[in-house]
């Protein structure tokens, strides 16, 4: 069994929603504390941090699919 490499359109959709993610945790991770209901149990800004590397392994994997070389190729 060998696996197929990942194609333009999955890592477009791929970007997307993680670009989407970045966003929302952003916005999240930056509303004020509200004590009244305690602290947040989800964290939200490392999610977001989470989310934007795979946001920028999606664009250089976009890159390399267009022939870009982004890697070190010294063999």
């Amino acid at each position: 069994r060998h696996s197929r490499p990942m194609d333009q359109t999955t890592t477009l959709v791929i970007g997307a929603i993680a670009a989407l993610l970045t966003a929302f945790f952003g916005w999240r991770g930056a509303l004020p504390p509200n004590f009244v209901k305690g602290p947040r149990l989800i964290p939200y800004r490392f999610l977001m941090l989470l989310s934007a590397a795979v946001l920028l392994m999606m664009v250089v994997h976009l890159a390399n699919l267009h022939g870009i070389e982004t890697g070190n190729n010294r063999g």
